[in-house]
């Protein structure tokens, strides 16, 4: 059906498109032409990045796209960025929104316009990444207006309108556009767009003037100062008045639009409102849904009729007690619970509208929905919209509040254990022997040949759902043939976490922890040190352990660049614990973004190759280096191209890990997908990176760096050309007109290799 904000008369030239949400944020960001945007790749909003990097690889739009470590990173980036006088754009999902949390307030706080666009997605945990509006209702109290959008052209258009309701001097507060995760932002649909992008700007405007900022020398302000009472008091005042004339602002805005375009966007989106009895109150995707069902009920002669908000901040109180004061009933769904709060946001602000302007005849159902992006159809609707009928026939409301669409649970079909717990007789083999060498107080090591240790079990049960060819887990169990005993798992976000702990079933045959990129290490030093206290206490003793456990967190997929910090600071505080980091040189759970584990030159989805961008613009972050400098007992690069090097190494990280303290190992492995290789050619794509020098072997113990596999001793160095061209993300790197890329590629890696050796020949480096 045509949506009700369909095109009438346009006074611009426009044209179709048949587009997703992202698509079209994206596209309204290029012809917006932002300074720029600062970013970090999060389900389902990801491609919002991705499509504005591919059009800037071709030159079509110069945003400054600054790809962050972390979700709290590009919002400061856009802080920083607004308060030095230019347009700044953002997009984000779910957790990623609740990392940068902390910043929303001090952005509006502080009175900086921006535009970010919310894809709405569940927030964890347990880990969903499908669309409901968990995320958005953390945002109601943070100071930025909010609006909503049910398809791919109000995606568009209130992007358009978003930057001139921000930049109004009236308002000047940063601006969400809300949309919902998969159901909008990758659905493709038919969109009108601006065919010149001079008209968006004519329409969009000027920057206004007079704005403070950072960057005017002869005004130098103060941002954020430390503000006691009464100032503060009356900076909030100040604030939310400007949030309650935003309201007006985009009315006015909006008629504009119209004008221009033809296309409305009320306050309230009112279906078959006139002289309804019954209504059902809905944000994004399902309001149109639910026209369907109105004019369905309408030819059974109900009289029904549908209410959705195209903004919810500020909240249009009067506009819905107005809509609802002669309807009977009216069940408002929530897409998110208010947990303990007998409903979820929406129908208790709408109870509070009623209640404020005096319209007491409506009885309320509350029902929450579709969480973790479970569907709703029509059936859905036509349940909700009985909600209401039976009220009106009852004359009361019986439940006020409950769940819509969950499933009772039956004690008869919980999850029962499919694979047996490992016995500790086949995990301690006694084959590895590990013993300190007194004079150069490094470790021997002596391990049996690699057939022997083939009958100890996998770690990690087979069946998980890996993409063919994947070198996570290939390279963790080789890691874990070295390791004695039993272990404690703890795993980022990230593809091995994804594919291992599909609910019900889980590959882990050992104890598993699951938590986000950014706080990992910190959550396993929290289990480690338990486990010592309870311990130290006596009150594991009937557990009757024979050896302590070996506790390892397991990231990658990019979980070094946002969890570098807590693992810095687990590092410093010297834990009992391996970091084992599988290293496939992007963010591949989400799609293979650039991370700053990317080398330079290398394709990615967020560093395109095209006519005026050449892939990654700066050089990979070296984590092995980093955390040596933190000066913790061992740290040891890896390869499963190398296996008895790994399972040397590996049992050396056990070693300190139950007797000194916190070691880190990184391996590196193939990602087929991302890297466009053959899935078959794992191990020789891996031996030749470590073969030209751009993988070295080598680990740092007790503060030593010795080389472990010298290719150059062994007289099996290799061109770095010879190791990129066997990838299709590199390839471009070996033609002539990337000569200079492959060139400082070149240089880098050669810097990095004649330092490590440096290091080896002196114990002082």
């Amino acid at each position: 059906m045509e949506a009700a904000n369909s095109t009438t008369t346009s006074k611009i030239e426009e044209r179709i498109v048949y587009e997703s949400g992202n698509e079209m944020a994206a596209y309204a960001a290029y012809q917006i032409n932002y300074h720029i945007m600062g970013y970090y790749p999060i389900s389902p909003s990801t491609e919002v990045a991705q499509f504005l990097d591919l059009m800037k690889a071709n030159g079509q739009h110069d945003i400054k796209l600054i790809p962050a470590d972390g979700e709290h990173s590009s919002a400061g980036i856009c802080y920083g960025a607004s308060t030095a006088g230019g347009r700044v754009f953002n997009a984000t999902s779910a957790n990623g929104y609740m990392y940068m949390l902390e910043q929303m307030p001090v952005q509006s706080g502080t009175r900086f316009p921006m535009v970010m666009n919310l894809v709405c997605r569940s927030v964890s945990g347990p880990l969903n990444i499908h669309g409901d509006h968990s995320d958005l209702y953390f945002a109601l109290n943070t100071g930025w207006p909010i609006l909503l959008c049910r398809d791919p052209q109000a995606v568009y258009d209130m992007n358009v309108m978003a930057i001139k309701l921000a930049e109004d001097p009236e308002v000047r507060l940063p601006v969400m556009v809300a949309y919902d995760g998969y159901f909008t932002s990758h659905q493709k649909r038919r969109v009108t767009t601006f065919a010149n992008v001079e008209d968006v700007r004519a329409f969009v405007g000027e920057q206004p003037t007079g704005f403070a900022n950072t960057l005017d020398r002869d005004n130098p302000i103060t941002v954020g100062p430390y503000m006691n009472e009464p100032d503060y008091i009356n900076n909030c005042y100040q604030q939310s008045m400007a949030m309650y004339k935003a309201g007006e602002v985009f009315d006015r805005i909006r008629k504009e639009y119209r004008e221009l375009t033809g296309r409305d966007y009320p306050v309230l989106d009112l279906y078959r409102m006139e002289d309804a009895e019954v209504a059902v109150f809905l944000l994004n995707s399902s309001a149109e849904i639910i026209k369907d069902v109105v004019d369905q009920l309408r030819a059974e002669g109900i009289k029904a009729g549908s209410i959705s908000p195209n903004i919810i901040r500020p909240f249009p109180a009067k506009e819905i007690a107005e809509a609802l004061k002669h309807v009977k009933a009216v069940t408002v769904g929530d897409r998110a619970d208010s947990y303990g709060g007998h409903g979820g946001n929406m129908v208790n602000e709408i109870k509070s509208a009623l209640m404020t302007y005096g319209v007491h005849e409506p009885m309320v159902i509350s029902r929450i929905y579709g969480l973790g992006g479970k569907d709703f159809y029509a059936e859905d609707g036509h349940a909700f919209f009985q909600y209401a009928l039976d009220a009106v026939e009852k004359g009361a409301v019986e439940k006020p509040f409950d769940y819509h669409g969950h499933t009772a649970g039956d004690p008869s079909q919980a999850p029962k254990r499919v694979v047996e717990p490992l016995k500790l007789e086949d995990l301690k083999t006694g084959l590895i022997k590990v013993t300190p060498n007194e004079e150069t107080g490094k470790l021997n090591v002596r391990i049996p040949p690699l057939r022997n240790l083939t009958r100890k079990p996998k770690r990690i049960a087979p069946g998980h759902g890996a993409c063919p060819g994947c070198g996570i887990f290939s390279g963790l169990e080789m890691f874990f043939k070295g390791i004695e005993g039993d272990i404690v798992t703890l795993f980022h976000t990230g593809c091995a976490m994804v594919v291992t702990t599909g609910y019900p079933y889980s590959a882990h045959k050992a104890t598993y922890i699951h938590n986000l990129f950014q706080n990992g290490a910190a959550t396993l030093s929290g289990v480690v040190e338990m486990f010592w206290e309870r311990k130290r206490r006596g009150e594991l003793d009937h557990l009757n352990l024979s050896d302590d456990f070996t506790f390892v967190m397991v990231t990658g997929d990019g979980g070094m660049d946002i969890g570098m910090g807590p693992a810095i600071g687990a590092a410093l505080r010297n834990h009992k614990m391996i970091i084992l980091e599988y290293d496939n040189e992007g963010y591949m759970n989400t799609g293979a973004q650039m991370s700053y584990s990317t080398p330079l030159g290398h394709r990615t989805s967020t560093s395109n190759v095209g006519s005026v961008q050449r892939g990654k613009g700066f050089h990979h972050k070296d984590t092995a280096q980093i955390m040596a400098a933190t000066n913790i007992p061992y740290v040891f690069t890896g390869s499963e191209a190398n296996p008895q090097d790994l399972v040397k190494k590996a049992a050396k990280a056990q070693w300190y890990a139950q007797q000194e303290g916190l070691a880190y190992g990184k391996i590196l492995i193939t990602c087929p997908l991302n890297w466009l290789s053959d899935e078959k050619d794992g191990t020789s794509i891996i031996q030749a990176a470590v073969d030209s020098c751009f993988f070295p072997l080598y680990e740092v113990e007790q503060g030593i760096t010795t080389i472990t596999y010298d290719p150059e001793e062994k007289n099996k160095r290799i061109a770095l050309s010879d190791w990129l061209k066997q990838m299709g993300k590199t390839r471009h790197l070996t033609k002539p007109e990337n000569e200079a890329s492959l060139h400082a590629f070149e240089q880098e890696v050669e810097r990095r290799w004649q330092m490590l050796k440096a290091k080896h020949e002196s114990p002082f480096l």
